[in-house]
């Protein structure tokens, strides 16, 4: 019983959801933003419910999945009803925001596009063609989402702290990203998916690995200069660390359990542990 609720709770994409959702309240609490929340917050988990359950609704081939493959093939029904329920949820929320709607439109686009390839048909089929960086793509679709539009609809916090903040966010989870590619790269090179992952070898991808967590690491030290105290510094550090740890696990143990828990778990680790600090 408790392993069909986890598994409940993952494949329906629920936690991812939630994930996101933990990701905006932590942009929300240290970039001091000031607009309708909880509006927002229910936009993000439906409309994350909707793109993720239409996405494994068309992924019922992708092999180097295992558990959630297997899962997936007998819950059709149930993603195809969560990404109604979540297109419904989503579209009424979008027009509470609808004067922002051309910065809510480029989130809907971005996030169909990511799936369209799957729709293999007509133009969409050949995205996947030229989808070179489509892990540079899903990273910056996850930043734009729980860190760019928030500061977007606020606009009044347009300085280098939130410049430095969407920078620290994407890097960590374009790290986070690299580590599936590498476990799908077997499946995408069948495919003719193309990506950065599949056109490095092994010694490439460590160092693009190590560059991003880099990258994390250094756009997260200089918030230290804008305004986030140093306990807020070394909170949003720890998920980076987790990361650099279980990449070597994680490029030899393949279970989904790992990936969608663990290492989807660590895009919003810190937000856990930030949210309990003092905002400031």
């Amino acid at each position: 019983m408790l392993k069909y609720l986890l598994d409940l709770f993952l494949f329906t994409s629920l936690f991812i959801a939630g994930c996101a959702l933990m990701m905006v309240i932590q942009t929300n609490q240290l970039l001091h933003l000031q607009y309708n929340h909880v509006a927002y917050l229910v936009f993000v988990f439906f409309s994350t419910l909707c793109s993720y359950n239409f996405h494994w609704y068309l992924s019922g081939d992708a092999t180097s999945e295992n558990a959630r493959i297997r899962w997936t093939q007998h819950h059709k029904t149930l993603h195809l009803a969560l990404t109604s329920i979540g297109t419904i949820v989503s579209v009424w929320y979008f027009f509470q925001f609808i004067e922002h709607w051309i910065w809510l439109a480029g989130a809907v686009f971005l996030t169909f596009l990511y799936s369209a390839p799957k729709l293999q048909y007509g133009p969409f089929a050949r995205l996947s063609k030229i989808a070179v960086g489509k892990t540079l793509f899903l990273a910056f679709v996850w930043m734009y989402v729980t860190t760019f539009l928030p500061i977007a609809i606020d606009d009044h916090h347009w300085n280098m702290t939130t410049v430095l903040f969407c920078t620290s966010r994407f890097t960590l989870i374009y790290a986070i990203c690299i580590i599936f590619d590498y476990r799908d790269r077997d499946y995408d090179k069948l495919s003719g998916i193309r990506s950065m992952i599949t056109y490095f070898d092994e010694r490439g991808i460590n160092n693009l690995f190590a560059a991003s967590l880099a990258g994390f690491a250094l756009s997260t030290l200089a918030l230290y200069f804008y305004e986030l105290s140093p306990l807020t510094i070394v909170l949003l550090l720890i998920p980076g660390v987790i990361t650099a740890v279980l990449y070597p696990v994680a490029k030899k143990n393949f279970s989904d359990y790992l990936y969608y828990f663990v290492l989807d778990g660590l895009m919003m680790f810190s937000s856990l542990l930030t949210i309990f600090i003092p905002n400031k």
